[in-house]
């Protein structure tokens, strides 16, 4: 027996079911990488962060994350190579959809008994997202903000519902907007996190101080 299409799964119409102690057996999701690209590359490198925000209620199975991943890396690969992007799976499928497998063959009425006994097993994974809920982020240089929203444009394709696809005000994927980070940088009150950066406030103790001042860059 086949796996059932998506659209059975697509409206969140119970709770969420995740993997624990009561619900065991369950497959693993299809999508095992959520992050793509120059994964390494500082904060500095990309100022530019572009979104594909869900616009509906709705349940996304992790084989149309899988789908969608792919199909942005293909594309950012071939145009702008892998050295210039960073996107990064914002869900993840820990809702497990379940399925009360019916038999067809002769003689199934002997063997099944219809919908007595009816919750099902374990059949796959789905994220559960909201309205405005990001689904994939991307951070690049600003020359390649049109290959950007042309990967994510695809990626909608591979998704159900409606997504929109929307340029963030924040530098990179830090949570300061791009005029907030050019004002803070130079005055010493940034540690660079990597993909990210702190804000150092000046408080906590004079030790704590020392010891992220001494181990770590500071912008």
């Amino acid at each position: 027996m086949g796996r059932r299409p998506a659209r059975c799964y697509r409206y969140c119409k119970n709770k969420p079911f995740p993997k624990s102690r009561f619900n065991r057996g369950v497959p693993d999701a299809k999508i095992r990488i959520f992050d793509l690209g120059s994964k390494a590359a500082d904060v500095m490198a990309f100022p530019l962060c572009v979104h594909l925000v869900s616009n509906e209620i709705e349940q996304l199975s992790s084989e149309a994350m899988e789908a969608a991943r792919i199909c942005a890396n293909k594309y950012l690969c071939k145009f702008i190579g892998k050295e210039n992007f960073h996107m990064r799976m914002r869900i993840h499928p820990f809702h497990i959809l379940r399925i009360n497998k019916m038999l067809s063959c002769a003689g199934a009425d002997r063997l099944q008994t219809g919908m007595r006994g009816a919750y099902g097993k374990p059949h796959g994974s789905a994220a559960r997202v909201k309205i405005g809920q990001i689904l994939m982020s991307c951070r690049s240089k600003p020359q390649y903000e049109g290959h950007l929203v042309e990967a994510f444009r695809r990626c909608k394709f591979k998704y159900p519902g409606r997504q929109l696809i929307i340029k963030s005000r924040n530098w990179g994927f830090t949570n300061l907007t791009r005029a907030e980070f050019e004002e803070k940088m130079g005055t010493n009150t940034l540690l660079n996190c990597g993909t990210h950066v702190r804000v150092l406030n000046g408080k906590g103790s004079l030790d704590d101080w020392k010891v992220i001042r001494a181990g770590t860059n500071t912008l």
